[in-house]
């Protein structure tokens, strides 16, 4: 079993570092190739704590199967081995995120790095303490991420793993969300964002139509705060018919399926809003 998970280590740090050795690699992913390396260096830890088990392993099956076994060698290997099975029981436990052992060792700093479009955001942090057992502690996440009914939901005690991609999946699309907001507004500038919240959970904007230049309201509520994508898209001018036509419908439903920033620009290229 200890060469398997070695060999898939190794095989996974090989393709890690034939990535981060590429070149002509874009602006933007230049931060990525810093990051990919930065991974390295961790797995590349994790392949030397596996084989060090391994080694230690094998030196207690000798030392046990040896009738006179000496006895300065015993202890020392013992320590060493439940040392490393520690770590690697922290490793499983936080599912390969990156982190930080804290408060010597009763505790790990999880961080959980947020992106969208290919372009790195902001970094989150998250303690988990292990000892007596495995709970939240201190960390920067939004107060709005619903960080106890993650944990709730998941087997935080035997593996953080689907707790920490549910916790990843939220903020990425909190930042998502965000992210697409900023976007309209720095490329859409005859749209108005009259009303957002922190979460980014309910927007509300105004843009015109070009028949008789039309107001309309349009309200956008995500439902599903995993997602960067609204669940429901309502449209309010004063001619009431406007939103039922069949053009609208399809902005609607555009809304519903495109990321927002893109969605708005198809409909201004198409001359529905202006």
């Amino acid at each position: 079993m200890e060469n398997a998970s070695t060999t898939g280590v190794l095989t996974h740090l090989s393709l890690l570092e034939v990535r981060a050795r590429s070149r002509g690699v874009p602006e933007p992913q230049r931060s990525r190739v810093r990051d990919l390396r930065g991974e390295a260096e961790e797995l590349r830890g994790v392949r030397d704590q596996l084989e060090a088990e391994v080694r230690a392993r094998q030196r207690l099956q000798e030392l046990r199967s040896s009738s006179d076994p000496p006895a300065g060698d015993l202890l020392p290997l013992m320590r060493r081995h439940s040392d490393l099975r520690e770590r690697l029981h922290v490793h499983h436990l936080i599912g390969g995120f990156d982190a930080v052992r804290t408060r010597q060792g009763r505790a790990v700093c999880v961080s959980v790095q947020t992106a969208y479009e290919g372009v790195f955001l902001e970094t989150f942090n998250l303690e988990l303490e292990l000892k007596p057992r495995v709970r939240i502690g201190r960390h920067n996440i939004p107060p709005f991420i619903p960080l106890q009914n993650l944990a709730e939901q998941s087997r935080l005690q035997t593996d953080a793993g689907p707790f920490l991609s549910a916790l990843s999946q939220h903020l990425n699309a909190f930042v998502g969300r965000r992210r697409q907001l900023q976007l309209v507004q720095e490329q859409l500038r005859s749209v108005e964002v009259m009303e957002s919240n922190l979460l980014c959970s309910v927007l509300v904007l105004l843009f015109t139509a070009p028949a008789e230049k039309t107001a309309l309201l349009c309200t956008l509520e995500y439902a599903n705060l995993a997602s960067c994508l609204p669940s429901k898209v309502h449209l309010d001018c004063e001619d009431g018919r406007l939103p039922e036509s069949p053009e609208w419908r399809s902005c609607c439903a555009a809304l519903r399926k495109t990321p927002l920033h893109r969605a708005l620009a198809g409909m201004k290229k198409s001359r529905m809003i202006i």
